[in-house]
């Protein structure tokens, strides 16, 4: 798998729509509800990068199998610091260590933009608990009814956060 930064969304836009699509539908709690129409998803893509976002891609076989955003505080007491967003593995792409990878390449990222703290959430029973933890986030709370996944159910988040070296 190769990870890509992307700086300009038009290209990759219909990939980038449906990836999206496929993780709402799959259940992911991404802030949109199933369906999640395809106007919806490009609309998202269109909007996503500024001077404060880095856009990350995961290719697998020449495809976006998966994405994970850089969000850099422009706090001015808060240039230390950065949010993990949106790391989605296609359901289709899953299991073969994309996310782990997108994650550690965006930990990289923050690392040369002079950040030492990361933060996300995460939804309280998701599967992607396992892989923050084993890759050093220390989980420091827990907030009930945080969102609702794409179904409309209300799950309860987790908030991490890991200091870099």
């Amino acid at each position: 798998m190769q990870v890509m930064e992307i700086k300009e969304i038009s290209a990759y836009e219909e990939e980038l729509a449906n990836l999206f699509q496929e993780i709402v539908a799959a259940g992911a709690s991404m802030n949109y509800l199933h369906p999640m129409q395809h106007k919806t998803a490009t609309a998202y893509w269109h909007n996503v990068l500024s001077e404060h976002v880095r856009l990350f891609v995961g290719l697998l076989d020449g495809k976006i199998a998966g994405t994970v955003q850089l969000h850099l505080s422009d706090k001015e007491n808060g240039h230390h610091r950065a949010e993990i967003a949106k790391l989605m593995t296609h359901p289709d792409a899953q299991r073969k260590g994309i996310a782990r990878k997108l994650l550690q390449h965006a930990e990289q990222a923050a690392r040369q933009e002079g950040r030492t703290l990361l933060l996300l959430d995460t939804e309280k029973q998701g599967p992607a608990n396992v892989l923050y933890q084993s890759e050093g986030y220390v989980l420091y709370g827990e907030v009930p009814a945080f969102a609702q996944d794409a179904f409309g159910n209300y799950k309860d988040g987790n908030f991490y956060y890991k200091k870099l070296n």
